[in-house]
């Protein structure tokens, strides 16, 4: 799969570059994950209002996402750094997650049907569905970041994380459509009180599907690096085995670089504002736009904010594909923090101005800033931080990395519903445009606190001609 190794300084032999195709092939799989993670983000809050949780309740219920990713990515990071099986380091990993999220995927939507049989509250059912799916999403998703920081030479990593992004983009833009697609073949999208529209349960199994695929395709087109292979770029003439614990973890924590701690701090507001979207715009179209009281759960009319709020989820995915091609040269122009604030300043726009648009199609104006912010979130902070990660280490401190995303959403989860209630009456639009103020601080952060690029323009040049088609 990769070209000849050549040898650097010091015997220090430098990792080939990839061609697209190949890196293509890497991240294949997370356009399943993020078709999954589409589905979620734009029919959880919608789902669990089927089964009869209050807005104001949301936010706790979406906890189970931030904190299984908390425990999950650090723990799936430092075991896949130290696993060496036949099937490679990364692959066992996001193969075990996909098969849990494809039952997870199956499950959630039919938890009222579930709960018929075995007698259970449908709410806590569903909940643990969604947890179940939630830390399968993390098993999967982790190896697949540390995956672009094993195969590709560092002056790749922004073209890599960019077409990670990319593909992420169109798997969202079809999780996000899919029940729309279903509903205008004649599928329906209304619910029976207590249970989900169909058209929402046949588009997580087609999600499932999807996944499963894509994970497969990747496991087969790619072929990891041996432990001599690694031992290799680091210069070393044999593999020095390392006993390892998972109590390593806080260890490494411990030793994070400056740099990600800085960046950490920009995560926080740009992550506090995504959950704010995912969670409360569902509930913001339905009271804001469609005229509906903040109790109006099982309303034909509430289902269509629903489906709405799937196809505007696809949209700031869809917008976000072409921008994430844009990300490299971007950089090169004006440099990678700047580009990253400057994504931010039009996501945390895009998030306002959803409180001032009252018409519903032209809503996709906002989503023009959400794509810009959401294709740099996932590609522009792993592009900097990648020359600060040991190799040996990249999955762990991948996964820690990942607590800076997490963190914000945990807070937001338990604070979230109790703002939206008592400082908004259960009106969430609101909320949102405090999302899009965070987005906001968020820019203006990235621009204080990283003093400056990482990358070497010379670097990103050397990027974008190196790449064989």
């Amino acid at each position: 799969m990769v070209g000849k190794h050549d040898a650097g300084k010091f015997g220090r032999v430098k990792k080939p570059n990839l061609s697209m195709a190949q890196i293509i092939n890497i991240s294949m799989g997370f356009l399943g994950i993020q078709m999954a993670f589409g589905l979620q983000n734009g029919n959880a809050s919608r789902i669990l209002g089927n089964f009869g949780a209050d807005v104001h309740e949301l936010s706790w219920f979406w906890l189970v996402a931030p904190i299984t990713g908390l425990i999950v990515q650090p723990i799936i990071g430092h075991m896949g750094d130290n696993t060496w099986s036949p099937l490679g380091r990364r692959k066992p990993y996001f193969l075990i997650g996909a098969i849990l999220c494809a039952i997870g995927l199956v499950l959630l939507p039919n938890a009222a049907s579930a709960t018929q049989m075995m007698a259970a509250n449908v709410l806590l059912l569903a909940v643990i569905f969604l947890a179940m799916m939630d830390a399968s999403i993390n098993i999967a998703m982790e190896p697949f970041r540390a995956l672009v920081g094993d195969m590709l030479p560092k002056h790749q990593g922004t073209l890599g994380f960019s077409v990670q992004t990319i593909l992420i983009g169109i798997g969202a833009v079809i999780g996000s459509y899919l029940p729309d697609w279903l509903t205008k073949l004649g599928i329906s999208n209304v619910a029976k009180e207590g249970f989900v529209a169909d058209n929402v349960i046949y588009a997580f199994y087609c999600g499932a599907g999807i996944l499963l695929l894509t994970i497969i395709y990747t496991i087969v087109t790619t072929k990891e690096y041996s432990p001599k292979e690694f031992a290799e770029f680091e210069g070393q003439s044999e593999i020095v085995e390392q006993p390892s614990k998972l109590s390593d973890i806080f260890s490494d924590f411990a030793k994070i670089p400056t740099l990600m701690k800085k960046l950490g701090i920009v995560q926080f507001f740009s992550w506090f504002a995504l959950f704010t979207m995912w969670v409360f715009t569902t509930s913001a179209l339905a009271t804001h736009h469609f005229g509906l009281s903040p109790e109006d759960t099982h309303s034909v009319e509430f289902n269509k904010a629903g489906d709405l709020t799937g196809k505007l989820f696809g949209m700031y995915n869809l917008w976000a594909i072409p921008f994430a091609f844009l990300l490299t040269p971007i950089a090169k122009w004006i440099g990678k923090k700047q580009t990253h604030a400057l994504a931010l300043f039009c996501g945390g726009l895009g998030l306002i101005s959803m409180y001032f648009i009252k018409d519903t199609s032209l809503l996709w104006i906002s989503m023009i800033g959400l794509g810009f912010a959401w294709a740099s979130i996932l590609a522009m902070p792993y592009a900097m931080l990648i020359d600060a990660i040991p190799q040996r280490k990249m999955g762990v401190f991948m996964g820690i990395f990942n607590f800076f995303i997490v963190i914000p959403q945990i807070i937001n989860g338990v604070f979230g519903g109790p703002i939206v209630k008592g400082a908004f009456g259960n009106y969430a639009i609101g909320y949102v445009v405090v999302g899009g103020i965070c987005m906001l601080l968020g820019a203006v952060l990235t621009m204080i606190f990283i003093k400056s690029d990482d990358a070497n323009p010379q670097e990103i040049e050397e990027e974008i001609q190196q790449v064989h088609f």
